[in-house]
């Protein structure tokens, strides 16, 4: 005699397989939407750091450009301090240094610098929405060498390893190195570039 299956059973089993078929579903969901969020945060953070490149390279070939006034650029004259951008605590001066219409470059060098850096190039609903978040840039010269380290930092949206002081690196360096610091709140939200731009002296 053929036994005949019980319908309820299989049903049941059904529905259960259904379940965690859901169950799989969601998790592979939520995994989906984590990677996602990681990566607009990897790419937010990567947009950053490329638009600080491009601020520091522009304050260098600024430098550049003005061979007679450099050392109205060297607004840095401590650990990090001053500096311009948000909050600037530096101000746009020159004197002692080149003629009045280089010394004049010079102010509007760092004055369009300081602009750039607050990103009032780009405005929306009355923001400045034109640079990195808290961007600050700063500028130090080493007499010595008569060099200059121009660093730009600004605020990650992750927290990351905070920057570390070089080993060796001369007080302009280590100045610029320090720019914005302690000001993000956390050192590890701190992200900042910084180049070095020596200026040759001829005669």
């Amino acid at each position: 005699m053929t036994e005949i299956p019980d319908r309820r059973a299989s049903a049941g089993f059904s529905m259960i397989e259904v379940l965690i078929t859901l169950v799989i579903l969601m998790f592979g969901l939520l995994g989906i939407s984590g990677l996602q969020a990681r990566a607009q945060q990897a790419e937010f953070e990567s947009y950053q750091r490329a638009q600080a490149l491009v601020l520091l390279n522009d304050m260098a070939d600024r430098i550049n450009r003005n061979r007679e006034t450099t050392p109205c650029y060297d607004i840095t004259t401590s650990s990090g301090t001053p500096y311009l951008g948000s909050s600037a605590t530096a101000t746009a001066a020159c004197s002692g240094y080149g003629s009045a219409a280089t010394q004049q470059l010079a102010i509007n060098d760092l004055t369009e610098w300081n602009n750039l850096l607050t990103g009032t190039a780009e405005v929306s609903g009355g923001n400045n929405i034109g640079a990195m978040t808290g961007a600050r840039g700063c500028v130090t010269r080493d007499p010595a060498t008569n060099s200059y380290a121009i660093a730009v930092a600004w605020q990650g949206i992750a927290e990351t390893s905070a920057p570390a002081a070089l080993a060796g690196a001369t007080t302009a360096t280590s100045n610029a190195i320090s720019c914005g610091a302690n000001l993000y709140g956390s050192e590890t939200r701190r992200r900042v570039v910084w180049t070095t731009l020596r200026i040759a002296k001829l005669k």
